[in-house]
């Protein structure tokens, strides 16, 4: 799978799970929190795919993700970014 596809099977499994998707411009990288009881993920729109595909496998992981049916490549894609930012 190419980054752009993970990046797209990301976001849909966002849209899927009822979770807001934000692109926005700014001094941040972005990551998941709850605005007013909405979840949302907010990824700045400048950075560059992998970077956008990292922070989202992340703010889905945090959010969980155990019980839902996903891909075996994004899977293993997520749980290998969890593990970068835990060694980080």
């Amino acid at each position: 799978m190419t980054q752009e596809q993970i990046l797209r099977e990301l976001e849909a499994l966002a849209g899927n799970s009822g979770i807001a998707l934000r692109y926005e411009k700014g001094d941040f990288e972005g990551g998941y929190c709850i605005l007013k009881d909405e979840r949302m993920i907010v990824i700045n729109k400048k950075l560059a795919p992998q970077r956008r595909a990292s922070i989202l496998a992340q703010g889905l992981a945090e959010i969980g993700i155990d019980e839902l049916y996903l891909k075996p490549a994004l899977r293993e894609f997520i749980e290998d970014e969890l593990a970068k930012a835990a060694r980080s």
